[in-house]
C-alpha cells in the first residue's frame, strides 16, 4: 500500500475539526503502510495549506477555483479523482458529514473501488485495511475490508485525536489547475439554517432534546441551561423530522457525531441510532420521565422527572454557582 489522501473541509474559514482528526489518523496509517499523507483543500489560502502541513500533511493539493469554493459534487469529484491519482493513494479519507457522505461514494465509483461510510475505526492488519462501522441502527458493529484499492472511507468526528500543530514541519504545497469539466449542476440559491453561534462538533457541553419535549417550545427551555453552561443545543431525530428544530441540530446515526465533555439528554429515549452520535461523550446526564428509558443505561447520572421543572432549576443553580465563583475570584 502507498499513500493516504485526506479530503479537507472548512468550517467558517478554518480547517474543520474532523479534517484535523483525519490527518492524525492518516499519519498513523501511513506509519504502518510506509506511505505519505496528502491533503486536498478547496482553498487557495497559503495559511490554510500551512496549517495542514503543521498538522501532519506531507503534501497539500490546494484548489483556488472559485467554482469549488462551495460544495459542488461534480467539481469536487473531479479534483478529488485527480488528487487521488497524484498522491498514488491507497486510502482516501473524508469526514462523515453531509459533504463527505455525498462525495465518497461518487469518488469510489469513479475510482472503480468501494466505500465504507460512517466508520468509527480504521486499522491496517497483514497488509490490508479494515474498517469498523455501526450497523443495524447502531445496535451492532461490522468490520469490512476491500479487495480493491484505493479504499474510500468516511469517518465520524470525535473518534481520533488530531496531532498537535508543529510549525517546524516541512511539506509540499501544490496548486491543482482549474481545467476540470464544467459542472452539470447550477446553484440557483442557498439557504443556511441558523443553528446558533456554536457548532455542535466543537461544543464541550451539549444539551439535547428529544420527543419528550413535546414541541418546539421545549427547546427554549433547553437554551437557558445551555447558555448557563456555555454550551450548544442539539436534538434527536424526531424533533427535527417534526419541524421543532432545524436538521443541523440533529445528533445520531443519520445526524452529527459529537464528543463533548458533558452531554445532557432531555426527553431522549436512548435508542441505538441516537447513541451512535453521542455515546463517546465523557459524561452523559439523562433527564426523563420514564425510569425504564434506555438512556439511563448509558448515562453516568440520571434524573427521573419533568424537564419543565428539572431543567430551569438546574439552570438557576448553575447560574448561582458561577456567579458565586466569579465573586470569590474577584
Amino acid at each position: 500500500m502507498s499513500g493516504v489522501l485526506v479530503i479537507v473541509e472548512l468550517a467558517r474559514g478554518k480547517v474543520a475539526a474532523v479534517s484535523l482528526e483525519l490527518l492524525g489518523l492518516a499519519r498513523r496509517v501511513a506509519a504502518l503502510t510506509g506511505g505519505g499523507v496528502a491533503a486536498l483543500v478547496f482553498s487557495g489560502d497559503p495559511a490554510t495549506a500551512a496549517a495542514l502541513v503543521a498538522h501532519g500533511a506531507d503534501r497539500v493539493f490546494s484548489v483556488g477555483d472559485p467554482a469549488a469554493a462551495d460544495y459542488n459534487s461534480d467539481t469536487w469529484l473531479a479534483y478529488a479523482e485527480r488528487a487521488a491519482a497524484e498522491a498514488a493513494a491507497s486510502l482516501v479519507l473524508a469526514g462523515h458529514t453531509t459533504q463527505g457522505a455525498d462525495l465518497a461514494p461518487r469518488l469510489a465509483f469513479r475510482l472503480k473501488s468501494a466505500v465504507a461510510t460512517g466508520c468509527v475505526a480504521v486499522e491496517a492488519q497483514n497488509g490490508r485495511l479494515r474498517f469498523t462501522r455501526p450497523c443495524y441502527g447502531g445496535n451492532a458493529r461490522e468490520t469490512v475490508s476491500f479487495e480493491t484499492l484505493p479504499a474510500v472511507a468516511t469517518l465520524r468526528g470525535g473518534i481520533y485525536d488530531a496531532l498537535p500543530a508543529d510549525a517546524s514541519r516541512q511539506g509540499e504545497i501544490l496548486t491543482l489547475g482549474s481545467d476540470v469539466p464544467a459542472s452539470r449542476l447550477r446553484v440557483v440559491e442557498r439557504h443556511r439554517e441558523n443553528a446558533g453561534k456554536m457548532r455542535l462538533e466543537d461544543a464541550r457541553v451539549i444539551v439535547a432534546g428529544g420527543r419528550g419535549l413535546n414541541g418546539p417550545e421545549g427547546f427554549r427551555v433547553l437554551e437557558e441551561l445551555a447558555g448557563a453552561l456555555g454550551g450548544g443545543v442539539g436534538a434527536s431525530r424526531v424533533p427535527c423530522d417534526l419541524g421543532w428544530c432545524p436538521h443541523s441540530m440533529q445528533i445520531g446515526l443519520t445526524g452529527k457525531t459529537v464528543t463533548p465533555d458533558l452531554y445532557i439528554a432531555v426527553g431522549i429515549s436512548g435508542a441505538g441510532h441516537h447513541m451512535a452520535g453521542c455515546g463517546n461523550a465523557k459524561t452523559i446526564v439523562a433527564i426523563n420521565t420514564d425510569p425504564e428509558a434506555a438512556i439511563f443505561r448509558d448515562a453516568r447520572f440520571g434524573v427521573v422527572g419533568d424537564f419543565r421543572k428539572v431543567v430551569p432549576a438546574l439552570a438557576a443553580e448553575v447560574t448561582a454557582l458561577l456567579s458565586k465563583a466569579a465573586k470569590d475570584t474577584s
